[in-house]
């Protein structure tokens, strides 16, 4: 069994409010050791980190990897095939950015994560939904007005995010149906979005009844639900239906967010798939229909970081983009640094995201027994999150379980 022990580094996973100093040892795939003192390991690989941080691979619990292009309704009628290696594309280079474990919110399947599981391609360790499930109309529904066709066909190809259920008795079979393809949550629309043509922002989608079925579907395959959701009235129903997982969460109102973080919600804001929009999505295919949305709740998004963290509802770290925005992914943290602290922020990738995702102790944490999924910083993001952006620049080495995919010499 190959053995790695990282010397004189100062460890950052959330776990403390500073970088501590530390050894490091890692067997095979997972940490076997973390200690303050030096660890005997002679058969090991030492690399002494003197004066860099190591912390736990980063998480991105909002990602849609499929999503190759910014126009979803275009982006579901391209070959399976293509759509598989453009994704495949996407997500090494999440893990070169140091993300090593990714949620996907739509679109990602069993048999790609599969593939990636196979050893076919480097890429995070993946947490998946399947399709993202919407009412007709909804941000799945990428039809426009005039476009009567079924959308059954379309929602069967790899390059379409979602699929639609109307009613609680197809909600429920389409929870069921996701579920045994493979999906570890469930994951549906109860708001309007920007990049689907028919749903203003305040679109609710589904009624209580249905936002009901899915949590307990979820609760009956011991999981939960996630939910798009914008504004505060669409976040209050969610809460008081069960929904655990409350995503972007734009237009929330402070006392929603403490209402949210009584029942035990975890919000998942996205505020650079907003600004990367407005800045590219037009001349990278968005609609009209989608830009003229845009504003409505990129101009609100700081401001719900400090109501959220003013009413102790614990927040998780996503990005949310498409197409040839992906490469913005890792501005999010300078983004929410305006607003929080550093300290909050790589909380947000690391411990709060593996809470999120129901797997702490094993991502998101430099602790014995947990994935060998580490990266080193040459500086400390506590005085400069920016070092977390770059495509990776001043990542000297990552590791996914327990295997350098970058560094290591």
């Amino acid at each position: 069994m190959s053995a790695t022990l990282f010397e004189n580094a100062r460890i950052l996973d959330g776990t403390a409010d500073d970088a501590v100093e530390g050894h490091v040892l890692v067997e095979g795939s997972t940490i076997k050791e973390v200690s303050d003192r030096p660890i005997s390991a002679a058969s090991a690989r030492r690399l002494d980190l003197r004066g860099r941080i190591l912390m736990p691979g980063l998480i991105d619990a909002h990602v849609h990897v499929i999503a190759s292009e910014v126009n979803l309704a275009r982006h579901a009628m391209l070959p399976d095939a293509l759509v598989a290696f453009r994704a495949a594309k996407i997500m090494h280079d999440m893990l070169m950015r140091g993300f090593t474990t990714i949620r996907d919110l739509g679109g990602a399947t069993q048999g790609l994560r599969a593939a990636r599981d196979e050893g076919h391609f480097d890429a995070p360790r993946m947490v998946i939904c399947g399709k993202a499930i919407s009412s007709t109309g909804g941000h799945s529904d990428g039809r426009g007005r005039w476009d009567n066709r079924d959308n059954h066909w379309t929602e069967q190809r790899l390059g379409a995010l979602g699929r639609i259920a109307d009613g609680v008795d197809a909600l429920r079979r389409a929870c069921r149906e996701e579920i045994k393809a493979g999906a570890d949550y469930i994951k549906i629309m109860a708001n309007g979005g920007v990049a689907s043509p028919t749903d203003p922002i305040a679109f609710l989608g589904y009624s209580k009844d249905e936002l009901r079925a899915a949590a307990e579907e979820a609760e009956m395959a011991q999981t939960y639900v996630a939910a798009h959701l914008y504004t505060d009235q669409a976040i209050a129903r969610a809460v008081e239906c069960g929904i655990h997982s409350l995503e972007h969460c734009n237009l929330i109102e402070e006392e929603t967010a403490r209402k949210a973080a009584a029942a035990g919600c975890i919000a998942c804001p996205t505020l650079v798939t907003y600004q990367a929009l407005k800045d590219e999505g037009a001349s990278l295919g968005l609609p009209p229909e989608s830009v003229a949305k845009i504003d409505t709740v990129r101009i609100a998004g700081l401001e719900s970081l400090e109501k959220m963290r003013r009413a102790g509802l614990t927040m998780a770290f996503g990005t949310d983009l498409l197409g040839e925005m992906h490469r913005h992914q890792s501005e999010e943290f300078v983004i929410r640094g305006r607003v929080l602290p550093a300290i909050e922020v790589i909380r947000s990738t690391t411990m709060h995201a593996a809470k999120l995702l129901r797997m702490e102790g094993r991502i998101g944490v430099v602790a014995p027994g947990a994935h060998a999924d580490l990266i080193v910083v040459d500086g400390d993001p506590l005085k400069d999150l920016a070092l977390l952006t770059g495509q990776g620049r001043h990542l000297s080495a990552i590791m996914l379980d327990g295997r350098f995919v970058k560094g290591g010499v």
